[in-house]
């Protein structure tokens, strides 16, 4: 048997060896690359909605020292622009940047969660989303497809649409061709219209063509730059998308697959980056509706008649109820948000309401 002395210096020697290795190993996990691939919804060059994604990998890769890279595929290169879903929830791409509303017709639940007709303007919606449980909501209607859902950027109130006829009583909604999606897409069909999904890239030619006789995109900031001005003069005020919210979508697999203090640093980068979205629509706008009005002054802005109003009003609430009879996990989102939107609306009218009407 060795002498005591002997062994102890065995002994730490040995544990000087595991520590150095588990050190080492624990500085190789550290310093491991996780290379992600996010496509998108929109252009290369789309402005506001492309830059969210371009500014939350910008900031994961700054926030991780490296350590997070993602490759950001625009709708021209993987050729399926409202494909986002199927792609993230596959594995092709690890992560996606779209709307919500664009799955209603794979999963009707999602388009809560971009934005309702009547609904929460986007101060509210951002408050029931991380302090009213919308979050919660969210990952229970995306979980069951291997997906993660976060806010992803908010274009703020979105206009009424671009008509090349004006709108004077609900007739004149009987059979218009627009181009208008989610749920607010079944209103309009619900009043007599006739809507339509189209891809950003193919909107201006649809409607110079005359396959569409209106349409609605989004404001000034993003409007602009499509030209539809130039085809339909009258510029109608929103009823529709009171808060756009936009969404980062995640496979659940590749989520559980980063380390903890990953997960927290991509977390914060899709709220930093909605964050930023939000702020610079606002800013977009206000200099893009500047241009617009001085450089084309035959636009007409338009509210659409109390008569029109109440009636897609009416439809909304029809449809809301509809889904509420035969849908558990609808009924749930959607008396979430009306109780939510009752409380927060009372605050709105007597804070921002009160005043911007004096």
């Amino acid at each position: 048997m060795l002498p005591f002395k002997i062994q102890l210096r065995s002994i730490i020697a040995t544990t000087l060896t595991l520590s150095l290795a588990v050190s080492s190993f624990a500085t190789l996990a550290a310093d491991k690359i996780y290379r992600l691939k996010l496509a998108e919804t929109w252009g290369p060059n789309t402005p506001i909605l492309g830059d969210a994604s371009k500014n939350m990998a910008r900031l994961a890769e700054e926030m991780s020292n490296g350590r997070l890279v993602i490759r950001i595929d625009s709708a021209n290169k993987h050729k399926a622009p409202l494909g986002i879903f199927d792609m993230v929830k596959s594995g092709q791409y690890d992560l996606g940047h779209s709307s919500s509303y664009y799955w209603k017709g794979k999963v009707p639940n999602t388009l809560y969660f971009s934005s309702m007709p009547f609904g929460m303007i986007s101060t509210e919606q951002y408050a029931w989303f991380y302090h009213g449980g919308g979050m919660e909501l969210m990952q229970k209607v995306y979980a069951p497809h291997n997906l993660l859902s976060f806010p992803g950027g908010n274009s703020d109130i979105q206009m009424g649409g671009w008509f090349k006829k004006e709108i004077n009583s609900i007739d004149d909604l009987k059979g218009l061709k627009i181009r208008i999606p989610g749920f607010a897409g079944e209103v309009m069909a619900r009043v007599g219209a006739a809507p339509t999904n189209i891809a950003p890239g193919e909107l201006y030619t649809s409607l110079e063509r005359g396959t569409i006789d209106a349409l609605e995109w989004v404001g000034p900031a993003f409007d602009l730059r499509m030209g539809f001005q130039k085809i339909a003069p009258y510029y109608y005020t929103a009823w529709h998308e009171p808060g756009s919210e936009t969404q980062f979508l995640v496979n659940k697999k590749t989520w559980e697959k980063l380390p903890a203090d990953l997960r927290t640093i991509l977390e914060t980068a899709f709220r930093v980056a909605a964050f930023d979205m939000y702020t610079q629509a606002i800013d977009a706008n206000a200099n893009s509706w500047a241009t617009m009005s001085a450089e084309y002054s035959d636009i007409k802005v338009r509210d659409f008649p109390p008569q029109v109003l109440e009636a897609m009003q009416t439809a909304t609430e029809e449809l809301l109820a509809e889904q509420t009879n035969h849908d558990p996990l609808a009924k749930e989102i959607i008396e979430s948000q009306k109780q939510y939107l009752t409380k927060v609306r009372a605050w709105t009218d007597i804070s921002s309401k009160a005043y911007l009407n004096n």
